[in-house]
């Protein structure tokens, strides 16, 4: 039972999924039906005469037919018309006057307040309504019209209660189906999140492919560059180290002189063959096995010293303190190749490393006294393969470190890298 929703196409559309469509439907015929019963079982009770019956039966049939006439015509047209008013009106006057010859009829008059929304615009809907609780008024009372005064004080009594009945009942009604409608578009709302989420989650898996895919590139080319360096690092410089001291071998005085020579090119392989190994496995450089970073440096600095006969020296400045693998493994592997730099183009006398611990940062510096060069005429990739001061910055970059360079023709070189002190474990 509604009091009034309007004639919008949603509330039109509303009413097919109305749960009161079966009484929209049937509840006039059923209603129908049983006030006749009713007023053929009680007529001699109400005094009905023959011409009683007679406007009952032909109105009733009447109404029966309208009511087919109109259940045929709402199956293809919906919503308040003015077809359907008069509709409405004429079903009222026939209930009116059934209603006057036997009381009972108020059930079929009843159904006035179930589609009183349907049926009339919404400015007569109230009008509807009071014109339908009139009639049910009435035959509660026991009947229209009342015949004394206090009949009309019964009938006006029961008006009231019926219009506050049928207003209240409309209101939780329509505030039913505004839930309804809530709820709908809810759902519906849900429905195109739904969707939507579950393309962006078809297109998050597809980007999940793709960085997948990227990743593993990515992967590949990285470990292609860490072997690369490595191998730069350690086989390069070994064989670049066995080559000098072949070399040295070669034009040697003495026999004893060309053996000891012979005798660190044979260490040189071992080392540089262990290394790659290591590279191979991504294991950290054999110099700093069962060794701190500052023992290592130190003794890469003396070993060096020994192979190129240029006095190296190594200080170290602040507190030393265990370093994170990776981290002692890019600063020797730096100082290698500065080392190995060094001995290539500086043609240096001296040459001095310098590791300081400071406050969230460890530098490394690397000075000697050749020849120097000026670093802006320096091609973009220096060192055999490509790897000499951009492998040092690459690998300091990676640790979110950098590496500077100073230097100046006959001005000697000055290489120092900066790294996060991270510490071990």
């Amino acid at each position: 039972m509604t009091t009034g929703t309007g004639s919008a196409p949603d509330e039109t559309a509303a009413f097919a999924d109305d749960p009161w469509r079966v009484v929209h439907r049937y509840g006039a015929y059923v209603l129908l039906v049983v006030s006749f019963v009713l007023s053929a079982a009680t007529a001699d009770l109400i005094g009905m005469d023959r011409l009683d019956w007679w406007v009952l039966c032909c109105l009733t049939g009447g109404a029966l037919v309208l009511q087919l006439w109109w259940g045929h015509r709402e199956r293809t047209r919906s919503g308040p018309t003015s077809v359907s008013a008069v509709f409405y009106w004429v079903r009222w006057s026939c209930a009116f006057v059934l209603a006057l010859v036997n009381p009972f009829y108020a059930f079929f008059a009843a159904v006035g307040y179930f589609d009183a929304d349907r049926l009339l615009p919404r400015g007569l809907q109230r009008l509807g309504l009071l014109a339908s609780a009139v009639i049910v008024a009435g035959s509660q009372a026991g009947g229209l019209p009342p015949g004394d005064s206090l009949g009309w004080a019964v009938f006006g009594g029961l008006l009231v209660a019926n219009m506050i009945f049928v207003v209240v009942t409309g209101q939780l009604q329509e505030k039913e189906q505004e839930r309804a409608r809530v709820q709908a578009r809810t759902i519906g709302e849900l429905e195109e999140t739904n969707t939507a989420l579950q393309a962006a989650l078809d297109e998050n898996a597809a980007l999940h492919a793709q960085l997948l895919v990227q990743a593993r590139e990515a992967g590949i080319a990285d470990e292609r560059r860490r072997l690369a360096a490595e191998i730069h690092d350690t086989i390069a410089q070994g064989l670049t180290g066995i080559i000098a001291q072949l070399q040295v071998v070669k034009n040697a005085p003495t026999l004893a002189v060309a053996h000891e020579h012979l005798d660190r090119a044979s260490d040189l392989a071992r080392h540089s063959l262990g290394e790659a190994r290591r590279s191979v496995h991504n294991l950290s450089p054999a110099a700093l096995d069962g060794s701190t970073l500052p023992e290592a440096l130190k003794k890469t600095v003396h070993d060096w010293a020994a192979r190129t006969g240029v006095r190296a020296d190594f200080t170290l400045t602040g507190t030393a303190e265990p370093l994170h693998d990776e981290i002692e493994a890019t600063l020797l592997r730096i100082t290698e190749e500065a080392l190995s730099n060094a001995a290539r183009h500086a043609h240096a006398t001296r040459l001095g490393v310098t590791l300081s611990f400071m406050a969230g940062e460890v530098t490394l510096d690397v000075r000697d006294d050749g020849r120097g060069f000026d670093p802006l005429t320096l091609p973009a990739r220096t060192g055999s393969g490509g790897f000499g001061l951009d492998g040092m910055r690459a690998r300091a970059e990676r640790l979110a470190g950098d590496v500077t360079v100073e230097s100046e023709p006959g001005g000697g070189t000055a290489i120092s890298a900066r790294v996060p002190l991270v510490r071990h474990g």
